[in-house]
């Protein structure tokens, strides 16, 4: 069997950015070779389809995400702050230009109706993101607290990765987080 000619985080990084811009459906296999640069029997051979290629960007995505958070988190500023600078972030975002809201929320939107494997995927991979911000807040109050803190904290991100597309939102939601969410360290 031929070895691989091609550098596979950068192959999956490209797809990112196809995937997360126009969706598994609307990306055709003609824009996912462009994308990759790749030929259809190098992506057969690397992912066995689109659909593979489609999960290896979602986990690549999502364990990006989840280390950002847990960098935050495990930051000088210490677990609430560093709560405050995840979604201070996420707003930050929101007013660039070209704003793209998040991968696997977007998935999770676009394959609803379909309620297929990908679906399931984004969504256990938004559970783990979820699953990360109870198990750090574990360390700040009990157990079924933190869950409820962890659940509300996702409840706002997927408003506010929504939320994001309306022009001139920021402060709103800045607002909005400091009045929803009194128990963390706003500045």
């Amino acid at each position: 069997m031929a070895k691989a000619q091609f550098n596979r985080d950068e192959v999956v990084e490209n797809a990112i950015r196809l995937f997360w811009q126009h969706g598994y459906s609307a990306s055709s296999m003609q824009q996912v070779v462009k994308a990759t640069g790749l030929q259809p029997g190098s992506i057969y051979l690397a992912f066995k389809n689109k659909e593979g290629l489609f999960r290896e960007a979602l986990d690549a995505y999502s364990d990006h995400s989840k280390k950002r958070i847990k960098d935050a988190l495990e930051g000088p500023d210490g677990i609430l702050k560093g709560i405050c600078n995840v979604l201070e972030s996420m707003i930050e975002q929101s007013t660039q230009a070209g704003y793209n809201s998040c991968f696997l929320i977007k998935t999770q939107l676009e394959l609803a109706a379909e309620g297929n494997t990908l679906h399931e995927l984004a969504s256990a991979k938004l559970d783990e993101i979820e699953a990360l911000f109870r198990s750090y807040l574990e360390k700040e109050c009990e157990a079924e607290l933190a869950q409820q803190r962890a659940a509300c904290i996702m409840l706002h991100i997927f408003g506010m990765r929504v939320y994001g597309y309306k022009p001139d939102s920021a402060q709103r939601m800045r607002d909005s987080l400091r009045l929803a969410l009194p128990w963390l360290p706003w500045e």
